[in-house]
């Protein structure tokens, strides 16, 4: 008996030490899958704290650009992250390293600047970095950046120049990390009077024609007119920070692939197609539109400001008169005194990017007055959501709706005015679901007007009495239904009730 008593303690002790050393084992195992995971979450921390810097930074430029309307470029500062992503509605997008120091420097060192001074029929070669300040009359001039040193950066002072071409960019940077066009005291005019013509496979088509990222700012004035193309167009990223700009254009006054980031200046802008555009034609995940600041005075027979990510505007004064006021898939407003005039749609969020989920548009703050002309026409139009959780919204509503929205809408905080009265919700899209037809219902009840699908292709609505114009004649006009494939002839139609088909 005491030797089975003894045999078990053994037992007993073996076995709680296999537990004990399980149970360590399986604690080593846990810290270390926590260690290995907490070390990356410390990597991608550090990448994204960078402040951006055009300083004494380490460059890992890429040179995988193609030329023409496509060329993306991805180069890139150390620490910058102008990368595309979403505003702070969607994602990370952080306004605080959208620009750098010398970005925001509105007067250039010129201890060390070379002087230069454009002429007739000639190209202005700059091969090295630095600092280059620019005078003079010419025709048929062009200042070429292509730097030995695919790192090094240029800026390039505007002193009184005055350049008029025919068919080639008066500024041209071909290669560098970034330039620099920085403006003194001065009136600067800069034309393109005829069609561009390539160089190589380059479509240069604009008054400046940069590769690489360019910035402008300074004290001065430049004119750009474009009498065929674009007014500037950067394959990067385009970063604006202060002077005056007049930009009379053929097709979009400011185009840039990736993104353009605007902290101050003033701009006249008449353009015959977008005021602003950013969009990348091989990555739809590029291509916003950053304002922090300055004054726009924008007239754009397409829109006034488009993106293809998203737009946001913290602060500004921003007058735009365009086909569409902004449009992105996604467009914030945090800020600003904003006024909109759309012969179309105000506002309008539709999806452009497949970085994002809902189309949304979002307003936090500032003041924004929208105007839509008449006719099939929305002052705000969300394929998706409209969020408004502050700020003060004024809709002078000509058209169809106030507010036109496919998913959700939230009305958190702030004021809304529609035609002068306060209202304390959004109202629901005229053309939501459901609703009766005009005067009559629709074939199955599915919209007319004002609530249904104007043109849409399975056939739920229309005016007045159905579908206008869809595929399935759910309704129509002037009777009940179109010539129908679901119905419709029951509604009844204006002006006749049941003069169409019941197919």
């Amino acid at each position: 008996m005491q030797s089975t008593n003894l045999l078990k303690r053994v037992i007993d002790a073996i076995l709680l030490t296999i537990v004990m050393a399980l149970t360590l084992t399986a604690c080593g195992r846990t810290q270390a899958s926590g260690a290995v995971t907490s070390e990356g979450a410390n990597r991608a921390a550090s990448a994204s704290e960078s402040a951006k810097s055009d300083d004494g930074q380490t460059n890992s430029k890429s040179d995988s650009k193609t030329d023409g309307k496509s060329d993306t470029g991805s180069d890139s500062e150390s620490g910058t992250s102008k990368s595309g992503n979403d505003t702070s509605s969607n994602k990370s997008f952080d306004p605080d390293s959208a620009f750098s120091k010398r970005d925001l420097e509105q007067t250039a060192d010129l201890t060390d600047a070379a002087r230069l001074t454009v002429a007739d029929g000639q190209i202005i070669d700059i091969t090295t970095a630095g600092t280059y300040l620019i005078a003079g009359t010419a025709g048929n001039c062009t200042i070429r950046v292509d730097l030995d040193d695919p790192n090094g950066k240029v800026q390039l002072v505007l002193d009184g120049v005055s350049i008029t071409n025919s068919d080639f960019p008066t500024i041209y940077v071909v290669e560098a990390d970034k330039c620099f066009i920085t403006t003194t005291q001065t009136v600067n005019t800069l034309a393109v009077t005829g069609a561009f013509r390539a160089d190589g496979e380059t479509n240069t088509d604009a008054v400046i024609y940069s590769r690489d990222d360019v910035t402008f700012n300074g004290e001065g004035t430049l004119s750009i007119k474009s009498t065929k193309g674009n007014g500037i167009s950067c394959k990067d990223d385009l970063t604006v920070t202060g002077g005056t700009y007049i930009l009379d254009t053929a097709l979009d006054s400011l185009e840039a692939n990736d993104s353009i980031a605007i902290s101050g200046g003033t701009f006249t802008i008449t353009s015959q197609k977008d005021g602003l555009h950013s969009e990348n034609d091989e990555d739809n995940t590029l291509g916003y539109i950053y304002i922090a600041g300055g004054a726009f005075t924008i007239n754009a027979k397409s829109d006034g400001i488009q993106g293809t990510t998203f737009v946001r505007i913290d602060d500004g004064t921003l007058q735009i008169k365009g086909s569409e006021g902004i449009e992105a898939t996604c467009v914030e407003i945090n800020g600003g005194e904003i006024d909109i005039y759309g012969s179309d749609d105000g506002i309008n969020a539709s999806r452009k990017s497949s970085t994002y989920g809902t189309p949304t548009i979002t307003v936090n703050g500032g003041h924004l007055k929208v105007e839509v002309g008449a006719g099939d026409t929305d002052a705000l139009d969300a394929n998706g959501d409209i969020i408004v959780n502050g700020g003060t919204i004024e809709v002078t509503q000509n058209g169809m709706s106030s507010f036109d929205y496919d998913g959700k809408a939230e009305f958190n905080g702030g004021t809304i005015y529609i035609n002068g009265t306060q209202v304390d919700s959004i109202p629901q899209s005229m053309f939501g679901p459901g609703g009766g037809g005009f005067p009559g219902g629709g074939g199955n009840g599915n919209g007319g007007f004002p609530g249904g699908d104007w043109n849409s292709e399975n056939g739920n609505g229309g005016f007045p009495g159905g579908d206008w114009n869809s595929g399935n004649g759910n309704g129509g006009f002037p009777g009940g239904s179109g010539r129908g494939g679901n119905g419709g002839g029951r509604g009844n139609g204006y002006p006749g009730d049941n003069n169409s088909d019941e197919s």
